[in-house]
């Protein structure tokens, strides 16, 4: 008897075949052996490079440090900041380094399986559709129930402010100036323009992401299978995937060092009663939606726990947490995504693409930011106005722009297009802005996984044998842990 060991779905599986005789060489039956694995302690998950419980205590470690050090220290001096988030900073730049390699190989290689797939009856079609679709309409679901709540409870609770901390500093004007020059046309404009660059080389430099996706799509349709081409696109995502793992293993000295520094910046004392309602309103907003709203959908479309994915994917929405940074979040999001059994074209296809134009979290945000705004000043919004802010932001959270500080500058914006001045109340929003950027990350990232595993259901595709054999062997060479990221029950499903 022969016995082959290989790895599938997360389980070991002993493969045995007869033992043909030399005058013998027609093909044997074969056989799957499922072998159980021995359950690992807490503390030996525990202590698994980069594991999830790692990634945890050290955001946590960081939480503590930084709100002991905030409230027990009155001035920290900006050179210690600056020194402690060196390590946090080094891990950010080495994961924002690889985001475009893997979104090129990812994104060719998913469209190169969706047109070789066997399965037919149209289903890369679908999965492009009802992918768009859905980032699309979970976007329009976040708006409007921003609004509803902050229309009717937030608003109600927010205060004037007197007319000294309405001033504007002379430096903040100019910002503010700069930012209102942009036209909301201007900003639609630009989105449909980074579709196609007119320079892909300049593209991949400044990092137009979304103009990178398209072209690696083209590449990937243009491409012939099977070619030279594609077995060196298949060998760098190899490559890009072992340095990502090396990545995953250093996650919790990235996400401790990139925490605790920025929690040095925060002055509890400072914030009062108007921005404790910003901060609140938009952090009630994101769990009602990442907590209710998307995970009722989630189970409509799939009938599974909503919960249990989102506990198994934390590796993702912990680092988004910590990075606030959609590029540095992607490689993590993709190895979580893919350790939950969704098939690997539609991983490769949704996720980087949800990266891009699913920003539920920014679209949350917007609302409420507007409103501040407003009601500070003692102006009420009425109907209209709430229709343009929610049309406005969905329009603004799809996608990408060119624009730096991209969320700041919106607000402007759409401020302007309602009539609401922008005051000195607006240094507060940017004061607090990357606080809550990472809530808004990490709200993102959680509905890109939930998204993934529903378009799974939807379209019905499934990897090719020769795929997972593939991963199976990647995984072991590049040796990672299968149970690591996730765990299973029976045959590997969520």
């Amino acid at each position: 008897m022969g016995d082959i060991i290989e790895h599938k779905d997360g389980r070991v599986v002993r493969e045995v075949s007869s033992t043909s005789s030399p005058t013998d060489y027609s093909p044997q039956a074969t056989y799957a052996e499922e072998i159980p694995e021995k359950k690992k302690t807490l503390w030996q998950k525990f202590t698994t490079k980069g594991s999830v419980l790692q990634i945890i205590a050290a955001a946590l470690l960081a939480i503590a440090i930084g709100l002991i050090v905030t409230t027990q220290v009155s001035d920290i001096p900006d050179a210690a900041v600056a020194l402690l988030a060196i390590p946090g900073q080094l891990w950010l730049r080495a994961l924002r380094a690889v985001v475009l390699p893997m979104i090129v190989t990812a994104m060719i290689m998913a469209v190169q399986r969706l047109r070789t797939m066997t399965q037919g009856d149209g289903k890369a079609g679908k999965l492009a559709r009802w992918t768009i679709g859905y980032y699309v309409i979970t976007t329009v679901i976040a708006v409007a129930h921003s609004c509803l709540l902050v229309g009717l409870v937030w608003s109600k609770l927010m205060t004037v402010v007197s007319g000294d901390q309405l001033q504007v500093d002379e430096s903040d004007q100019e910002t503010i100036d700069e930012r209102a020059a942009f036209e909301i046309h201007e900003v639609v404009v630009d989105m449909f323009y980074s579709l196609v660059p007119n320079n892909v080389v300049n593209a991949m430099a400044t990092d137009s992401l979304l103009a990178v996706l398209v072209t690696a799509v083209v590449l990937g349709y243009c491409i012939k299978p099977g070619s030279a081409l594609i077995r060196a696109v298949e060998e760098i995502e190899q490559i890009i995937m072992k340095i990502i793992t090396v990545l995953i293993h250093l996650a919790p000295l990235g996400v401790f060092f990139l925490i605790m520094p920025n929690l040095f910046r925060l002055d509890i004392a400072e914030i009062g009663v108007n921005l404790g309602i910003l901060i609140g309103g938009t952090l009630c907003g994101m769990i009602l939606h990442l907590f209710i709203i998307i995970p009722i959908i989630f189970f409509l479309f799939t009938r599974r726990n909503p919960y249990t994915l989102w506990m198994r994917c934390s590796p993702a929405w912990i680092t988004a947490w910590g990075t606030a940074s959609s590029a540095a979040t992607l490689p993590v999001t993709i190895r979580c995504v893919l350790a939950q059994g969704v098939p690997k074209t539609i991983t490769q296809f949704a996720v980087p693409l949800g990266c891009l134009i699913n920003m539920d979290g920014t679209a949350i945000y917007f609302p409420i930011v507007v409103v501040f705004l407003a009601a500070t000043q003692g102006i009420s919004l009425n109907a209209a106005d709430y229709i343009i802010v929610v049309l406005l932001s969905t329009l603004a959270s799809i996608g990408t722009t060119p624009i730096p500080s991209s969320s700041l500058v919106l607000v402007v914006m759409i401020c302007g297009s309602i009539n609401v001045p922008v005051t000195g109340m607006y240094a507060v929003v940017v004061a607090i802005d990357w606080f809550l950027d990472r809530f808004r990350t990490m709200v993102n990232f959680s509905c890109d996984t939930f998204a993934a595993v529903i378009m799974a259901k939807i379209t019905g595709i499934v990897d090719e044998p020769d795929d997972i054999l593939g991963d199976a062997h990647a995984d072991t060479a590049h040796g990672v842990d299968p149970n690591s990221l996730r765990e299973t029950h029976g045959d590997g499903k969520v």
